[in-house]
């Protein structure tokens, strides 16, 4: 068999693969830091540095920069999430601090693949882009048994870009998505009074969905150390959810929100790079997520009651030094804000995203002239956002009874393949 026809049968099995194993979870909201071993090594940033394959998945563009080649990642990700509620507030003799954490280890794989074309250069990036689990061994007043939610998103994404000359780019990804989710313990929702669609709240196990968007970008060198890049991501509008139909408005809707990220690269000495991002979620524009869990309607129900999460607005920011020919060190910093309003907490016991400050570190060994092996390491510091208990309104539990806090700690490692 050819080699170019092995490497893409290889590259398809992988993401047919990746279909049925790739998670990922939150860390600035919903989102991951960044998308890359590297590019998570320095704090997420990637809009306007193209470092290797991977990079396709932070801006298209990125695609006529890098080597033609391949890069194969994964994560082992590990988020700490707790929910303490309130019962001094409301009478009772002490607070009660409820463990999400009965699953606590998820393993996080992603692919890319690059190859110049004659006018064109082609890429593609499979990666997780999204997603939050919960498991509450003991219920926090939600219902009967455990509880928790799993939400996994997937991204194909195959791309084209196009060099407008030596130092510009565009480029252009179809993002093909798919997701799943399932809600257990959730019984105290599941009835006529809370739910339009009751039957459809809880333990239903997974259903999934699909849907197709778009990325655009543009990254080009406007000096001789200097690169910029910008990119946009387009709202997904997925398939509902008709297991969910009683939770999610508008009878099942979860769709993936627009994203607009703009960075820079800059080589601050010859073995000095510096890069940075910023980037905006668009969490408002979605009712599943952005609409208030105070809404006087009911749950699954036309623009019906949602997470009430505010847009993601992350600033990221990395340094890489070549310390040697054959390594280089790198460490990022990364601060989103918290999507979690202090008056939206219980609801948010399921998706306790409130975490804002990374840590990143990382390596790269050049193994050959060709070949590396990168590794990052990711610190979110633990973050806690406490529920206004002030006026409790009737509820199946009591609206912003609970104290919610997250920490995590990540570690990826990547080999990554130029031809």
């Amino acid at each position: 068999m050819h080699a170019s026809v092995l490497r893409l049968s290889l590259l398809s099995t992988a993401i047919l693969l990746s279909f049925t194993t790739i998670p990922a979870f939150a860390t600035n909201g919903l989102a991951p830091i960044g998308l890359g071993t590297e590019h998570r090594s320095l704090g997420g940033a990637g809009t306007g540095y193209a470092a290797n394959t991977s990079s396709i998945a932070n801006n298209p563009a990125a695609t006529s920069f890098v080597a033609d080649g391949y890069d194969l990642g994964l994560e082992v990700f590990q988020p700490k999430r707790s929910a303490t509620f309130n019962g001094k507030a409301f009478g009772m003799p002490a607070d009660v601090t409820y463990d999400g954490n009965g699953k606590q280890n998820f393993f996080i794989p992603e692919i890319s693949y690059k190859r110049s074309l004659k006018q064109f250069d082609f890429g593609v990036a499979v990666y997780g882009n999204g997603g939050m689990n919960t498991s509450y061994e003991k219920n926090p007043n939600f219902g009967i048994g455990k509880a928790g939610v799993d939400y996994q998103q997937l991204f194909v994404a195959p791309t084209l870009s196009y060099k407008l000359n030596e130092h510009h780019a565009i480029g252009v990804s179809a993002n093909l998505v798919y997701h799943k989710f399932k809600a257990e313990g959730l019984h105290n929702f599941d009835n006529a009074q809370f739910s339009a669609n009751p039957g459809h709240v809880t333990n239903n196990g997974y259903d999934s969905s699909t849907g197709i968007g778009a990325s655009i970008g543009w990254q080009g060198k406007i000096a001789p150390s200097l690169s910029l890049g910008v990119a946009y991501r387009s709202k997904v509008s997925m398939g509902k959810l008709d297991q969910y139909s009683g939770l999610f408005a508008n009878a099942g809707e979860f769709d993936v929100p627009a994203a607009l990220s703009a960075g820079f690269a800059w080589q601050a000495a010859p073995n000095t790079l510096v890069v940075g991002d910023v980037q905006r979620v668009n969490y408002t524009d979605l009712a599943a997520i952005g609409n208030s869990s105070h809404k006087p309607v009911q749950f699954g129900g036309k623009d019906g009651p949602g997470f009430g999460w505010k847009d993601v607005t992350t600033v990221k920011l990395g340094l890489k030094q070549q310390v040697t020919p054959q390594m280089a060190m790198m460490i990022g910093y990364n601060k989103g804000t918290n999507p979690v309003k202090s008056s939206e907490t219980t609801l948010n016991v399921l998706a306790p995203g409130v975490v804002e400050q990374h840590l990143t570190l990382g390596a790269e060994w050049q193994l050959t002239p060709k070949s590396s092996l990168i590794a990052s390491f990711t610190h979110a510091f633990e973050n806690e956002t406490k529920g206004d208990t002030t006026v409790p309104p009737p509820g199946p539990v009591p609206l912003d009874a609970y104290n919610l806090k997250m920490k995590q700690n990540a570690i990826g490692i990547s080999y990554s393949h130029q031809f």
